[in-house]
């Protein structure tokens, strides 16, 4: 699981607000404790592409009514909603609705956020290539 720490901020992303948890091995075997209503799964965790960082594979639940507040990841997140929907808003960008099927990209560094609403949760499969060693996520 990743952990992630959101804050009053926008009512939309779903996948982050990760607070503490640095891309390494020991920080995906133990993580700190899960946001309430999210849930995060590292599913796998590999050196590289390049030296100095680490690619990371997770699975994150999102429970209808959760917020995650804008935050930024130190590397790219791509991303692919299994099951629900969910408003994504990327700065720069327009907000989207995306639904099981879509696919999703954040550029380093660049602030999102999320909102889950309706009846049932939202699942997604997100990939991270960060630098290692430092928060796969902070707030924005």
């Amino acid at each position: 699981m990743l952990t992630r720490r959101g804050f009053a901020g926008f009512a939309s992303c779903a996948i982050c607000s990760l607070t503490g948890f640095l891309a390494t091995d020991a920080g995906a075997q133990s993580p700190p404790a899960a946001t309430p209503g999210v849930k995060r799964k590292v599913l796998g965790q590999t050196e590289g592409p390049a030296p100095g960082y680490v690619t990371i594979t997770a699975e994150v639940e999102i429970e209808p009514g959760v917020l995650v507040g804008r935050h930024t990841h130190p590397g790219i997140e791509a991303g692919y909603v299994l099951d629900g929907e969910i408003e994504l808003p990327i700065e720069g960008q327009p907000t989207r609705t995306l639904k099981a099927g879509d696919s999703f990209q954040v550029p380093a560094g660049t602030p999102h956020a999320g909102s889950k609403s309706g009846a049932k949760p939202v699942r997604i499969l997100s990939t991270y290539i960060v630098e290692k060693g430092k928060p796969l996520a902070s707030p924005a």
